[in-house]
């Protein structure tokens, strides 16, 4: 049984940091891209970041580059979002997503399994 749990989220200022984990199991995780979604309020899912497994390579949503990183580590099976400068329209669910798929994608179509999501507060 595949599970992704991710953790880290929290009530934070603007301008502050939160770093998110997310560890996945039941997979292949060195075979799996991984990526952070959220969804705030009101609105619908969007694409933070994405890390294929294949090449190691990285995509950002406009919103959060250069302010966010995501990173892995394939020997605990975990996937991080570290979030700098954080902003009140951060202030989202943020979902971790495992994909079979080893080009980077931004579409949650491509995902096949995700976690239950953690929030994130950023207050003003």
């Amino acid at each position: 049984q595949v599970q992704v749990v991710e953790s880290g989220g929290g009530l934070v200022q603007a301008g502050g940091s939160l770093r998110l984990s997310c560890a996945a199991s039941g997979l292949t995780f060195s075979r799996q891209t991984m990526g952070w979604f959220r969804q705030a309020p009101g609105k619908e899912r969007e694409f933070v970041a994405t890390i294929s497994w294949l090449s190691g390579s990285t995509a950002y949503a406009d919103p959060v580059k250069g302010r966010f990183a995501i990173s892995r580590d394939d020997a605990k099976n975990s996937v991080y979002l570290q979030m700098n400068s954080l902003k009140p329209e951060d202030t989202a669910v943020y979902y971790c997503a495992a994909s079979r798929y080893s080009l980077t994608h931004r579409t949650s179509t491509f995902f096949d399994y995700w976690g239950q999501g953690t929030q994130v507060t950023v207050s003003s």
